[in-house]
């Protein structure tokens, strides 16, 4: 540096430097943090919490079965290790770690926590005792052939296809669903500011309202649930109340109350036991047993009938809670339903996305969104086929054409002197309709007449110089004709679907009734009338009681066990003890005055002298 040049400016301590074409602009704080709040809850919204309303799926669900489909893993293939069904989604797909992956993929095998599970899974997957899986490196997994179902015809331009997060492929943004899986297996997401809880459905039951739908679009909710009875459950239960049910099935939303399943049966030696048989669905199995153990050791009212508690379950669910001998199992039955999650709520909130926008949907709407979905699945479909079949008519035409004048074709390709040189001037070969029909075959289309006379496209040149000489003898040429005349009818088909809508409802009807032939089970949960809140005489026996009344104005309830019947010579028992034998105020010791018999669940009443009157329960 010269001793006349001044050195650069420094930047004061704490202010970084900028370069100098860098450009800074001021903005509001709370604004900036507004935007960046909304696009990240948008993204989770959109992109990763809540399902989409046509396939049922989350982005991650969605990923995973695709690449799985991708990587062959059929139901009629061999299992192969979820660690790679992990890595493949996790490298083309979805770049989140293999701990957000793999308990999806778990998810959706197991069976207590989906209604029809679409992976198969081999190995340690877990337990409704809420036992974690084994690691992926030991795990194995396939589609079963319902997660197959949601994938099929998707190589038929059914879907769109999206480049994937680093665009070096593409992934479909919805299945082509040939069956309703939001409404079958439901769904669980928490997104910001909302959240979706759908219960899961009987697949028959919901095909059944589908159809019913199809043949009567203005068909009322209460119509579909002559077929649609309500949720099904994949660990069985009880739905108490139908109003209930009506209310989410109408609204979107609404709260279910689901019990467990018990039985009483009699021990050998004259006592009752109950038996736990199924439990309610997302309730923990193994802390619900914890839970009422420790209830019964706290000594908690009416719970003290309770004796001894053992889990006999395995892959079904039996717990056998033991009774003491005078218990009522009824009451106790009733208790373990207040103070355990053998009864529990299901808060039911229908949110899916819908066109791209969180939408709470009722049972109509959501149906409705399916049939929109499958409809334009069906029309891609037969547009794609038409325009193979559209395709593969022309090479046949080109073959007849071929065929119809083949000494003059063979004399243009053995004077040409290569491939592209017959290519053009087979392309400016023409002829006429008669020439066309040497075999009897009318050449469906008239396009590529121009003054009465016939010319062949490139493709048909291109198959033509393609064919073998074993392609010209009579029996080849005999297939070409009946291929040709088959085509004609499919393509006639196939533009018949795309020109009625009957058409396309009935395949939509079709194709549903034979998934519910084929992949369909009988309900499991069972829908009863709700009894109401439970009363605390639900929790008292109903039992004989003698009421006593001594002298002095005291009231004693004994149970009529206490008093048992005497044979001749008997010297009687105590029924009850009045207060010390004690002179009080210079009066006599008290003495029972009235006795009467009584039920715990009746009432008492009592008349003052002044002409007012108290009821009181006798229990």
């Amino acid at each position: 540096m010269s001793d006349h040049q001044e050195p650069a400016a420094v930047p004061p301590v704490g202010i970084p430097a900028f370069a100098a074409n860098e450009k800074l602009a001021k903005i509001n704080v709370a604004e900036e943090m507004k935007n960046s709040f909304l696009d990240y809850s948008m993204s989770v919204i959109i992109s990763r919490a809540l399902p989409d309303v046509r396939d049922g799926l989350k982005p991650s669900q969605r990923r995973i079965l695709f690449a799985m489909n991708d990587l062959g893993v059929l139901p009629n293939r061999k299992h192969v290790k979820c660690a790679k069904i992990v890595g493949e989604t996790m490298g083309n797909y979805h770049p989140h770690g293999d701990q957000a992956i793999y308990p999806t993929l778990v998810h959706m095998a197991q069976p207590w926590a989906m209604r029809d599970t679409l992976i198969e899974g081999q190995g340690n997957f877990g337990s409704v005792d809420g036992d974690p899986p084994a690691s992926m490196r030991y795990t194995e997994a396939r589609l079963r052939p319902l997660g197959s179902v949601l994938m099929e015809d998707m190589e038929k331009n059914t879907v769109d296809f999206v480049p994937n997060y680093d665009e070096t492929r593409v992934e479909p943004s919805v299945f082509p669903a040939a069956f309703p899986n939001l409404l079958v297996n439901g769904g669980t997401g928490i997104a910001v500011g909302m959240a979706t809880n759908i219960p899961p459905h009987n697949l028959g039951e919901m095909i059944d309202g589908i159809c019913a739908q199809i043949d009567n679009p203005k068909i009322s909710i209460l119509e579909l649930m002559k077929f649609i009875k309500g949720p099904d459950f994949p660990t069985g239960c009880s739905v108490c109340g139908i109003d209930p049910v009506k209310q989410y099935l109408h609204t979107g939303r609404g709260s279910l109350k689901v019990r467990g399943t018990v039985t009483v049966e009699e021990t050998t030696g004259g006592r009752e036991q109950i038996i736990i048989t199924e439990i309610p669905y997302a309730v923990n199995r193994a802390q619900l047993v914890e839970r009422l153990a420790e209830l019964v050791n706290e000594k908690t009212p009416g719970l003290t009938d309770i004796s001894g508690i053992r889990d006999e379950s395995d892959e079904n669910t039996r717990v056998v809670i033991e009774l003491k001998r005078d218990a009522i199992a009824k009451v106790v039955v009733n208790n373990l339903y207040q103070f355990t999650l053998l009864e529990n709520t299901f808060a039911v909130n229908m949110l899916a996305i819908d066109r791209g926008r969180p939408k709470t949907l009722n049972l109509k709407e959501l149906i409705n969104c399916y049939i929109e979905h499958r409809r334009e699945v069906v029309i891609r479909r037969t547009r794609f086929e038409l325009e193979k079949a559209e395709a593969r008519a022309e090479l046949l035409e080109g073959y007849l054409i071929a065929l119809s004048n083949l000494d003059d074709f063979i004399q243009i390709i053995r004077s040409s002197k290569n491939r592209d040189e017959a290519k053009v001037r087979l392309l400016a070969f023409d002829f006429t309709r008669a020439q066309v029909e040497a075999f009897g075959v009318l050449i469906r289309r008239d396009g590529r007449l121009v003054n009465g006379r016939y010319s062949l496209s490139e493709r048909q040149v291109d198959a033509i110089l393609d064919l073998r000489l074993y392609q010209l003898t009579g029996m080849e040429m005999d297939k070409v004709i009946a291929e040709y005349q088959q085509l004609l009818e499919v393509i006639k088909d196939l533009m018949d679907i795309l020109a009625r809508e009957s058409r396309v409802l009935a395949i939509i009807k079709a194709e549903l009734l034979a998934v519910k032939e084929k992949h369909a089970t009988p309900r499991l949960t069972a829908l009863i009338p709700d009894e109401g809140e439970i009363s605390i005489e639900d929790l008292i026996a109903n039992e004989g009681v003698i009421i006593t009344i001594t002298h002095n104005g005291l009231i004693k309830r004994t149970n009529i066990s206490a008093y048992r019947a005497q044979r001749r010579g008997g010297k009687g028992v105590i029924g009850m003890a009045t207060r010390e034998n004690a002179i009080v105020g210079g009066e006599e010791a008290d003495f029972i005055e009235h006795l009467f018999t009584a039920s715990t669940h009746d009432y008492l009443m009592f008349f003052t002298n002044t002409g007012r009157v108290y009821v009181e329960r006798v229990h």
